[in-house]
């Protein structure tokens, strides 16, 4: 089985009845072939293929209802654990759930052992190609391959001239997309030898069909993922160049916004590695270093998911902010190996397939088993005088991958189109390729509850072993987002299969996950964090506990307009708008008593402030944003609580009617689902440097809002000050506290002292300085120092402060209706507080990445 972070259960699966002999199901009948096109399912005689039987057998007896149930089951389960896709532009942004269908591609056993072998000395040969290509280069000395093609190649990286990777293995990842023809033969459509995506998004596929389907998976002999993937850590593990007994591994990202970042977090932690931006790492005589914060880490192998030229921003791109200044130099020397190594994708240009075979021949003395589609290189006549005579059945594509040009299919031009191109080709025919078009491999689907055909391609993945290569049984199979379309690309809004290979014998049961019974190591590491990661913790802490307390405010609110019928009539709600606005914007302005608007226009205008640039609203997404970015560093259960509050909780600020019910029912919602987020990292969290630094964040931005509210409410005097001694012990979540201890009596001072000093109350202020303290008493620092670090004496200073407080002295108001004492120590915790999040700030997380602003905040501070 493979050993993936835990999904949460399913309900159990009714047991399927015998297979119907129905003979000729309804769905069969709608799914109508191509018959120019090898379909995967069906013979052109529409008769069902032997190794798609059993499965077809099961879909016969579930009915289109059943399967639609299962169905939904699968989408819960990548909506809840995140499963995403970024495209660029669409609307759901960072959020789109990761497009899966619902039947599997089936590849009988007798298949898989021919196209194996092939794809493993395909393998082989661009290896090969590419040790010869950074290293003598006599392939092109032999006239084997044009230099036009290499020396013009953007991915042609000649810093990285002369490197040689670890056991010469240039290609430790590759990845060919595949399909098959007519008569049935692979083909290959291209090859990826960068960084090439998609195996985390298969295991993803094999995870939830597995799961919605486990009786078919078991009877149809699926071979299992597991073996690929320890082969693959194998690989990783054999590459470093020193320390190979325990080496640190990193998954180098280009961060949140790539589209393909749930995978990244998602493999980091299935195979254990420490997922790193290029922020994180950094080069010292030579060597690469992960900045963590207990020092530098010397890193011995980076997986790579950064193209080539964005890896150094020293020797290869000098705009760019992604990469490792200096990685270039630290991977000459030896000291850190790359996969797949700096510069492989100079064979990615699908020019070198027209060369393929004389090279097959003469660096392996074989024929090539997996052919190209057949493709012409413009740069020579005999090619460009080709493709002009079949101009009709041409694909015209870039010779270098390029995202400003679109393939172009010359049978959909007009004759001024055509004239065009061939007039740009002519300019510089060495630039261009042509290929024949071909007529793809069509797959089953489920489509609007019924299967049908579409076409399909076909990643597959492979990793180098010794002297060699293993494949992984499957694969990506990617379909397109129109039945007519034949654009495989999810950016633009193509879909993806799960791959099932049928084993020919017994199917391995090798998981990731050790046996039951086999001896463990106890350790209690992992503790040490990057300095970004644990940036990004501090900020999620701050943002959940911001929501939080702007929810209880806003409800506060809310629950006092629904019970009165103009503004005038609660003549507390002035003041708690105040501090609503003081805590978002620093404002003072408030709304006057004399107000008359009906509750709903006055509601409005309050949720207008939740939606404003620094409102709920923003604070929500923020927390959204900064989870996305510790995904892997957070349980199921947590970020499933981070995903609903972007999915469920919605405030009908824009809604004609406004009902009051309806906002309290959302705003209670948020409540309890802030709260579970907080139940988990208290209950659920050990207590190493990530719940420390989530929590240290929650506790300092409570301690501000505690502080805010106060001095927003009881600095000055006011009449209405018993109605707001009441709003603030419900606000605190305090109210049942303070009424087990003074009955219904309300009053000032015992309201401050639970609110301000009392430590035993999880909402005061002091609560959070004893929390902050035992916090940053911590740290890692150095031990020998004779003095306490500036945090430290932050902290304690200001908790002095609190114990020493006469309580009564404070709640006294002065000759001017004010209480100076208490001002004065809020402002001051105030201040203490934006102090202290710029001192952690700047002594563990400030060379992670720029600071974010507080908007507004308080005291004008950053952190």
């Amino acid at each position: 089985m493979e050993s993936p972070p835990k999904l949460s259960p399913l309900p159990p699966l009714e047991p399927l009845a015998a297979p119907e002999k129905s003979g000729n199901p309804t769905w069969r009948e709608g799914y109508k072939t191509d018959p120019a096109s090898f379909d995967e399912m069906f013979t052109p005689e529409h008769a069902l293929r032997p190794h798609w039987k059993s499965f077809v057998e099961h879909l016969d007896a579930m009915g289109p209802q059943e399967l639609a149930r299962r169905w939904e089951n699968g989408q819960r389960l990548i909506h809840e654990n995140g499963v995403t896709y970024n495209i660029y532009g669409d609307p759901r942004g960072m959020d789109r759930p990761w497009e899966l269908d619902s039947i599997p591609l089936m590849i009988s056993a007798q298949d898989w052992s021919a196209l194996e072998p092939a794809l493993i000395q395909r393998a082989q040969l661009l290896n090969l190609l590419l040790t010869d290509l950074y290293g003598p280069q006599a392939l092109l000395r032999a006239g084997l391959i044009p230099p036009e093609l290499i020396f013009s190649h953007p991915g042609f990286l000649r810093p990285c001239h002369g490197i040689r990777p670890p056991h010469q293995s240039y290609l430790s990842l590759y990845s060919a997309d595949i399909t098959r023809l007519p008569d049935g033969r692979w083909s290959v459509l291209g090859d990826r030898t960068q960084s090439p995506s998609g195996a985390g998004y298969a295991l993803e596929n094999r995870l939830v069909l597995s799961r919605i389907f486990p009786e078919v998976f078991k009877q149809c002999h699926v071979q299992r993922l597991a073996l690929y993937f320890r082969k693959m850590r194998e690989t990783m593990t054999a590459l470093a160049p020193h320390n190979r007994d325990n080496p640190l591994i990193v998954l180098l990202t280009p961060g949140p916004y790539n589209e393909t970042y749930f995978e990244h977090a998602y493999l980091a932690r299935y195979l254990n590695y420490t997922l790193v931006e290029g922020g994180d790492l950094t080069v010292r005589d030579q060597c690469v270093y992960l900045k963590t914060l207990g020092g530098l880490h010397r890193v011995d192998v980076i997986l790579r998911r950064l193209d080539d030229e964005f890896c150094d921003t020293l020797e290869l791109r000098h705009d760019s902010t992604l990469g490792v200044p200096g990685l270039v130099q630290a991977v000459r020397a030896g000291n850190v190996a790359v996969a797949n190594p700096l510069g492989s994708g100079l064979v990615e240009t699908p020019a070198l397939n027209a060369f393929l075979p004389a090279l097959c021949k003469h660096l392996l003395n074989e024929d090539l088993k997996l052919q190209s589609v057949p493709t012409y290189w413009l740069g020579r006549a005999e090619s460009m005088a080709y493709a002009c005579a079949h101009f009709e059945s041409m694909v015209f594509k870039p010779t270098f991958p390029s995202p400003k040009f679109e393939p172009v299919f010359g049978a959909k031009l007009s004759r001024e189109e055509r004239e065009r191109l061939l007039a740009k080709i002519t300019l510089q025919p060495h630039l261009y390729v042509a290929q024949e078009r071909l007529a793809l491999a069509t797959v089953p689907a489920f489509v609007d509850a019924h299967i049908q055909p579409r076409h399909g391609v076909l990643r597959t993945y492979l990793v180098a072993t010794d002297r060699t290569y293993a494949a992984m049984p499957g694969g990506l199979t990617q379909i397109p987002g129109a039945s007519d379309s034949l654009v495989f690309s999810l950016q633009r809004g193509g879909g993806s299969k799960d791959t099932w290979v049928q084993a020919s014998g017994p199917v391995s049961q090798f998981s990731l996950l050790p046996p039951a019974n086999q001896p463990i190591g106890l350790s209690r590491a992992g503790s040490d964090l990057p300095s970004r990661v644990a940036d990004n913790l501090f900020w999620l802490g701050r943002y959940v506990e911001r929501a939080e307390s702007a929810v209880r405010l806003l409800r506060g609110i809310v629950v006092r307009l629904s019970e009165k019928s103009v503004l005038g009539e609660v003549r507390e709600l002035p003041y708690l708008i105040r501090a609503l606005r003081k805590q978002r914007h620093g404002a003072t302005e408030i709304v006057t008593q004399e107000s008359e608007l009906p509750p709903q226009d006055e509601l409005r205008y309050i949720l207008d402030l939740s939606h404003s640039s620094n409102g709920l609203q923003a604070t929500l997404q923020s927390l959204q944003d900064v989870a996305r970015m510790v995904r892997d560093r957070l349980s199921t259960d947590t970020w499933r609580v981070i995903r609903s509050l972007a999915d469920d909780v919605a405030l009908p600020v824009h809604s004609s009617q406004l009902h009051l019910n309806e906002v309290l029912a959302s705003l209670n919602y948020m409540v309890i689902t802030l709260a579970s987020f907080g139940g988990l990292a208290s209950e659920s969290m050990t207590r190493g440097q990530v719940w420390r630094f989530m929590d240290m964040g929650r506790r300092l931005e409570r301690a501000v809002n505690v502080s805010s509210l106060l001095r927003s409410t009881f600095t000055k005097s006011s009449k209405e000050e018993p109605l707001l001694l009441e709003a603030m012990l419900e606000i605190c979540d305090s109210f049942m506290t303070y009424r087990r201890r003074y009955l219904a009596s309300l009053q000032i001072a015992p309201v401050l002292d639970l609110l301000l000093v009392d430590e035993s109350n999880p909402r005061s202020l002091a609560f959070q300085l004893v929390a902050l303290n035992d916090h940053v008493d911590n740290l890692p620092r150095d031990t020998a120092a004779p003095h306490r670090t500036q945090e430290q004496r932050i902290t304690l200073g200001n908790l002095s402060m609190l114990r020493l407080i006469d309580i009564d002295a404070i709640s006294k108001l002065d000759v001017n209706g004010r209480r100076e004492v208490l001002e004065n120590t809020l402002r001051r915790v105030d201040e203490d507080m934006a102090s202290l999040s710029d001192t952690i700030s700047r002594h563990y997380l400030s060379h992670a990445q720029p600071s974010r602003q507080l908007a507004s905040f308080r005291s004008g501070s950053t952190a």
